[in-house]
């Protein structure tokens, strides 16, 4: 993969666009729809040019990268699965102590031969082209504006490489970096993250912290970015294990990090821990923006190049998107480091419309009573676990976790509420519902026992249970029922939402001879027939110690939350698309959608 480029021709499909497009709204735009489609094709473009600067770039931008499931494994050049086997003897490799514990481990060392990145005493081909900081200037890299109500430009398929303050720990992350000026941009490390707490380190010292950050180059290194490394582990140690040869680095030109020697651009600075700014707002991969917040910024020294270089970015927004076929790998290779905190786990699957972190499907081997909620609190004690918020456990007899429609129905034919587990932990720091940032509600459902023995009372058509909703509440606009051959039919309704639903949510009770689960959206911006985009809202809107009730049936408040609800926080928009561009790039044949499919993935909002 030494040109990316060329692999990309012979093996992924790729699309090559000559036609002059804008990095703001424009290129991200056909990328958003592209990674929809199910033939998405990763993408080339050759005139990138920003009109509101006047700017045209020498550089191309390519995007969708994993644009499916096959030419993510040929990146890979396996099957995840394979990469899997061994992969528990890296991560739990720890440095040796005394000679005895060296001779142990030297068969380990000798397989692992591969996995040490190599640091070059030479200069890589990312340092051909030299920009020293008199003449740094970020407007000549294609940097991409996605929405409309983004803060500014971002770099999306950022490497950031850091190390700790004694120099002893190196990481690689994937954080969104905003431009906002020539040489200034926003450093996106969340609380959670090892760059983060090197961060802490500096600033404690009162030192600045340098950075790199590198674009381009394989693309397994953005990969490695944002895999679930433990705690001090170097992800260029994974890149060695997956293509079973060391990574090679070099030295930046103006700090001590070493980076891979043929990535595309390499931006060099340094962050002040004395100094913050507000960044955002960003369309972000929950497909809701993330609001405005104080980061660190990073100040450049220099940047460097190869002599033709290629821009690498991702489009995020909602779901699916290139991290579901970056996920499926991530999902399938940390398989194996889940199996000690629990040993009868199977499998396990992150279904993208789930937003990954929002919700987990655990297949196990149940032994006891409880086995399936100690796994829950073994799954929310541990590493990017932790961030899950909501977890159903089945049974070793489920169907394929990833079969949607087999294993919904396994799971509501088995839903009881009295083996549904609501508490409180750590949660994403871009979940957006608690009422306090980083701490909520998690969900868990232990499905993995007998089918239960009773059904819907009463069961009625949509029609009839609507009229009788409407009787309770004229505010209740639609009905639809799911899997209504099931013990636990899914019955979703629509509002006009004027008030908190639960504020009067015992005046429904009246019906539970005709539900046993009720999921509530608001009319806006949702379609009761697409059931893809409804668990998609429900899982991001939900907080479980606020929003569900199990009794006298389950009761889900999928709404957005407001005053009305005592919510004191900003609830924030979805990623909208802007509907001018579309409809411009549509006429000029560079997009080919047509209302089905807007709807169907929510490009534009509707009543």
């Amino acid at each position: 993969m030494n040109d990316v480029v060329e692999w990309l021709k012979e093996n992924g499909n790729l699309k090559i666009i000559d036609t002059p497009l804008d990095v703001e709204l424009e290129i991200p735009h056909i990328a958003y729809v592209e990674v929809k489609k199910d033939d998405s094709r990763p993408l080339l473009f050759t005139n990138p040019i920003n009109r509101n600067k006047d700017i045209e770039y020498d550089m191309p931008v390519l995007m969708n990268i994993f644009a499916n499931k096959e030419l993510t494994e040929k990146i890979f050049a396996k099957h995840p699965d394979t990469v899997a086997q061994g992969i528990d003897k890296l991560l739990k490799m720890k440095p040796p102590e005394g000679l005895m514990e060296k001779l142990k481990i030297l068969p380990e060392l000798f397989a692992l031969k591969n996995v040490f990145p190599k640091r070059l005493k030479s200069s890589g081909e990312c340092q051909e082209i030299i920009v020293t900081k008199d003449d740094v200037n970020l407007d000549k890299l294609p940097i991409l504006k996605t929405w409309e109500e983004d803060g500014g430009p971002f770099i999306t398929m950022g490497q950031v490489y850091t190390q700790s303050l004694d120099g002893k720990m190196q990481n690689l992350g994937m954080y969104r970096l905003q431009q906002y000026d020539k040489n200034h941009l926003g450093m996106h490390w969340q609380i959670h993250k090892d760059a983060s707490h090197f961060f802490d380190q500096y600033q404690k010292a009162g030192k600045k912290m340098p950075v790199t950050v590198g674009i381009g180059g394989d693309p397994l290194y953005i990969w490695c970015g944002q895999a679930p490394m433990p705690h001090g582990m170097f992800e260029m140690l994974l890149y060695g294990f997956v293509r079973n040869k060391n990574a090679r680095l070099v030295k930046s030109i103006t700090n001590d990090i070493y980076i891979p020697k043929d990535v595309d651009i390499v931006i060099e600075g340094f962050v002040d821990p004395q100094k913050m700014k507000i960044e955002g707002p960003f369309g972000d991969h929950t497909g809701y923006y993330t609001l405005e917040e104080p980061y660190p910024i990073m100040e450049v020294e220099t940047i460097t190049m190869k002599a033709n270089p290629v821009f690498q970015a991702t489009v995020v927004g909602k779901p699916p998107l290139e991290d579901k076929y970056m996920g499926w790998a991530t999902e399938r290779i940390f398989l194996p480091m889940l199996k000690p905190m629990a040993p009868d786990l199977i499998d396990y699957y992150m279904p993208e419309n789930g937003v990954f972190h929002n919700l987990i499907l655990g297949k196990m081997k149940t032994l006891y009573k409880g086995h399936a909620q100690q796994f829950m609190h073994a799954f929310w004690g541990v590493g990017q676990m932790s961030f899950v918020k909501h977890a159903i456990f089945v049974h070793e007899d489920a169907p394929e976790l990833s079969d949607d429609m087999a294993i919904t129905e396994y799971i509501l034919n088995r839903l009881d509420p009295e083996k549904i587990l609501i508490t409180q932990g750590i949660i994403d720091a871009l979940d957006h519902t608690a009422n306090e940032s980083l701490v909520g509600g998690k969900l868990g459902v232990d499905a993995t026992g007998a089918e239960v023995a009773e059904g819907i009372q009463i069961p009625l058509d949509d029609t009839n249970l609507l009229q009788k909703f409407q009787e309770i509440d004229g505010n209740i606009l639609e009905c639809k029922q799911y899997f209504t051959h099931t013990k636990n039919p899914i019955c979703m309704i629509t509002v006009n939402k004027t008030q908190s639903v639960m504020s009067d949510i015992e005046k429904v009770y009246a019906l539970q001879k005709h539900i046993k689960v009720l999921i509530i959206v608001d009319k806006t911006n949702n379609d009761i027939n697409e059931p893809y985009m409804l668990l998609w809202r429900v899982v991001n809107n939900i907080d479980a110690q606020r929003d569900i009730i199990t009794k006298p049936f389950i009761v889900v408040d999928g709404t957005n939350k407001s005053e009305v609800d005592g919510f004191t926080r900003e609830w924030p928009g979805d990623t909208f698309c802007t509907k001018e561009v579309l409809d411009n790039l549509q006429e000029r044949g560079l997009i080919d959608i047509d209302e089905t499919f807007i709807k169907k993935f929510g490009l534009l909002p509707f009543d």
